[in-house]
């Protein structure tokens, strides 16, 4: 009797050791470099987001921070790579709307689920979309172009079938009640090409895609996307404000790990990720890309990526896109 109560004892001493070993782990963390994926190619916005705040990351934290691109089928091959990782804080995703909220609305086959796979880390940034003219289409504000759609369907680009922009316009469509000619491109650049030369007569993009045309008078801004005016573009108006109550698209990027990484490693890439976006220079670099630093505790970004994902999927759903 004496030997098997002894032998439980030791049992029970054994797997308190064992159970205590990753949360020591955890309090350790980060002893070795971090990596972050770029499921996209080097130069694009996630990348350039990711490389902005890099350095700041990295001193916050105290050790390495490595960049590493993994491109492919939308961002979804990097992003299902990290959703399988080892869940101890050293692989995490730059994630984005387009491979978080709208991919996994429009694809058919996805090797991951956001809500069940990840846990948001921290919010970087938030660009909105700015619906914009090409130089020949007769309409310089909303107005006009409101008028301009009662006589003709207007041409409207996106960056691809199934693209944020995409859901984008089609929620746009529905709560405007305006009927639009979706013209789909295969990346953003060569629809801003089109627009510039009238080939397609209005788009819908990232502000920071645009910010330079509309600045050097290329393009005509009619509305921006976000419910409060883009400190970028202070003269013009949010859709909202023009009458189509509550519409709100943007498009995010933040800090994401894979599901089951420790609540104390979360809280510790948070803290470090607010400490490195506090820094003047990485502001001012996304300030100037066209976008703004969201300010967000962990819990309020893993809740509007929660609601934002149900969002895309709901208008996805509606509008019958399905992405093979």
């Amino acid at each position: 009797m004496e030997s098997s109560v002894a032998r439980a004892f030791l049992t029970a001493c054994l797997l308190a050791i064992v159970g205590a070993i990753p949360h020591a782990a955890a309090q350790d963390f980060p002893n070795h470099p971090v990596r972050i994926v770029v499921p996209w190619p080097p130069g694009g916005n996630v990348d350039f987001t990711a490389r902005t705040v890099q350095p700041a990351l990295a001193d916050a934290l105290g050790q390495q921070v490595i960049v590493e691109n993994r491109a492919g089928a939308g961002g979804t091959i990097g992003s299902a790579q990290v959703a399988k990782s080892s869940p101890d804080g050293y692989t995490l995703l730059l994630g984005s709307s387009g491979t978080i909220s709208s991919a996994p609305a429009v694809f058919k086959n996805i090797a991951y689920e956001p809500a069940k796979d990840f846990v948001a880390v921290g919010a970087i940034q938030y660009v909105p979309m700015v619906l914009t003219a090409a130089p020949k289409t007769p309409a310089a504000n909303w107005s006009e172009f409101i008028a301009l759609s009662k006589t003709k369907t207007i041409s409207i680009a996106s960056a691809g079938n199934g693209s944020s922009n995409h859901l984008a316009i089609e929620l746009f469509m529905r709560q405007a009640k305006l009927p639009l000619l979706h013209v789909p491109y295969k990346g953003s650049g060569p629809a801003i090409t089109d627009l510039l030369g009238s080939q397609v007569e209005t788009m819908m993009d990232q502000l920071t895609a645009s910010i330079e045309h509309i600045r050097n008078g290329k393009l005509k801004a009619l509305a921006v996307t976000s419910l409060a005016r883009s400190p970028l573009l202070p003269n013009v108006p949010t859709l909202d404000e023009l009458g189509v109550k509550g519409y709100e698209a943007g498009t995010y990027t933040g800090l994401f790990a894979p599901a089951g990484t420790p609540p104390v490693v979360v809280a510790r890439l948070h803290g470090a990720l607010r400490k490195a976006l506090a820094d003047p220079g990485v502001r001012e670099r996304y300030k100037n890309a066209g976008a703004d630093v969201w300010e967000m505790s962990q819990a309020e970004f893993e809740a509007y990526v929660r609601a934002d994902v149900d969002k895309w999927r709901k208008v996805a759903r509606e509008a019958n896109i399905v992405v093979e």
